[in-house]
């Protein structure tokens, strides 16, 4: 299948701004790509690359006074096959994880594995380890939140989302991944483009999602507290600790967001 993405963000800003923005498809979907997303701007301004410590593309900008719209419009192959579920896959113990995997065990800005962790434990310690684990895990998030935008704070975390039972995507994905590391399973946060393809209507507004990555057998593996079934098209943008490694955009200045709006569907053949 072939999957249109792109997005259109517009600012006002009272004086010239620096913006970081992550916002590219990542470089591992790079042999998917038809037409690349290239990151546009109006009125053209200048724009510097970089790669961060996770490996994401992002852009350093400095956003004019006055309005600024950035824009881009791709295409990329998709295999349409779901997320792959592998059941047996099982959980390594920690003094055998990879050192680049640690990272992902500790506490972080939206998952606060110190305020969860006897939490955590009571509630899965029971649980069969591995995949099994992790999708208890899932399934737990997928009841105990209620999914609204209305419900939107991007201060929120993990633990302030489980007090509270609300949120969107990247709240389930936070409170996920923060019992994963208590139960000692690296998880990273995930951002990208998922629609509505293969599911039944009525849609919802595009918007970027977040879902998170279990480390289990020597693989990472996709999981999705907020859907909690095997999806087809998911695009990924950006990996990171949480949603503070991974924004869209961040601004050093004042700055007046205007209209926002994300595209992601399929192109009939």
């Amino acid at each position: 299948m072939k999957i249109r993405i792109g997005y259109e963000i517009v600012y006002d800003c009272p004086q010239p701004t620096p913006m970081l923005l992550t916002l590219g498809v990542h470089y591992t979907r790079v042999s998917d790509v038809i037409i690349p997303d290239y990151l546009m701007t109006e009125p053209s301004i200048p724009i510097n690359a970089y790669r961060d410590t996770f490996g994401n593309w992002c852009s350093r900008i400095v956003a004019p006074k006055g309005r600024l719209r950035l824009f881009a419009d791709g295409l990329v192959r998709d295999s349409g096959v779901p997320d792959r579920l592998i059941s047996q896959a099982k959980q390594t113990p920690v003094e055998y994880l990879p050192d680049e995997t640690l990272v992902f065990l500790l506490g972080s800005r939206y998952c606060e594995t110190d305020h969860m962790t006897e939490i955590a434990w009571q509630l899965f310690e029971n649980a069969p380890t591995g995949w099994a684990r992790v999708q208890a895990i899932c399934d737990y998030v997928n009841r105990h939140i209620e999914f609204g935008y209305q419900h939107a704070r991007r201060t929120k975390t993990a633990w302030e989302a489980y007090q509270d039972r609300t949120g969107v995507c990247r709240d389930f994905a936070h409170l996920a991944i923060t019992f994963c590391r208590c139960m000692n399973i690296p998880a990273r946060y995930c951002t990208g483009y998922l629609g509505d393809m293969g599911m039944p209507p009525p849609y919802g507004p595009m918007d970027f999602a977040g879902w998170f990555e279990a480390y289990l057998d020597g693989q990472w593996y996709t999981f999705d507290a907020r859907n909690n079934i095997p999806r087809i098209g998911r695009v990924l943008i950006a990996r990171g600790r949480d949603a503070a490694d991974v924004p869209i955009s961040c601004t050093f200045g004042p700055n007046t967001l205007q209209s926002f709006m994300v595209r992601t569907e399929e192109v009939a053949e």
